[in-house]
């Protein structure tokens, strides 16, 4: 099975991207719905995180009569502070991490050809050693900062901040497998998709012929080995 990382910079169409390849029959992991599911009461980051951010000090985060987090507060919250936010992402990430490989293992056992992780930043967080082949999804510029500006609460300032932290798209696109542009158009886009799914396709047959030895049933040697060959 080929893991295939989508990513992208804020506004670019990853989620876009996302929803065509799930049409087009592909198993698809949400990173930012995984994270979602970690902010509920009781979940495995639930101990956590009010070990993180008590709501004695921080009662802005949570909702008085649900205790629900308040995603809004704390994304202002931990935005503002690099504290904050690292101390946020030591909770949260090796929870979303575990949710990928449980997703990934559940494919393999359905006998899926390619699964797709969406990672925002699978550059920035090295997640790229985790996957076999990299997606970038990227429009031109203009027509990225209309989107993010179109959403609700946003403006200008908070955009240069977000992009800031995100490496430069030119940067992502330099060092991607496969690149798709979203600025021409859905059609477009999934006339891509279908060019880069047909290519993936076409290397996992030729690893499913290759035979194997008892050595290369470890894992790990056969990520390195169908890494190589596919390239």
């Amino acid at each position: 099975m080929i893991v295939l990382g989508l990513t992208g910079s804020i506004g670019m169409g990853k989620s876009t991207v996302a929803a065509m390849m799930r049409i087009l029959g592909l198993p698809v992991h949400d990173s930012d719905e995984a994270v979602h599911r970690l902010l509920r009461p009781k979940s495995q980051a639930w101990d956590g995180l009010l070990a993180a951010f008590p709501a004695r000090e921080y009662p802005q985060v949570y909702e008085r009569k649900t205790l629900k987090v308040n995603r809004q507060e704390l994304g202002a919250l931990v935005f503002a502070d690099q504290v904050l936010r690292f101390r946020l992402e030591q909770v949260l990430h090796p929870l979303v991490r575990d949710s990928q490989e449980n997703f990934l293992n559940h494919c393999r056992k359905k006998g899926a050809e390619i699964a797709v992780l969406e990672i925002p930043l699978l550059y920035e967080t090295g997640a790229e050693k985790r996957v076999d082949f990299v997606l970038v999804v990227s429009a031109p510029r203009f027509i990225q900062r209309q989107r993010v500006l179109a959403r609700p609460g946003m403006d200008e300032a908070k955009l240069q901040a977000i992009l800031l932290r995100q490496m430069p798209d030119i940067e992502k696109r330099k060092r991607a497998d496969y690149v798709i542009h979203t600025g021409l158009g859905r059609a477009q886009s999934m006339r891509e998709l279908r060019t880069i799914i047909g290519n993936l396709r076409k290397k996992e047959e030729r690893i499913g012929v290759e035979t194997l030895t008892e050595e290369d049933q470890n894992p790990q040697t056969m990520r390195i080995q169908r890494y190589e060959m596919s390239r």
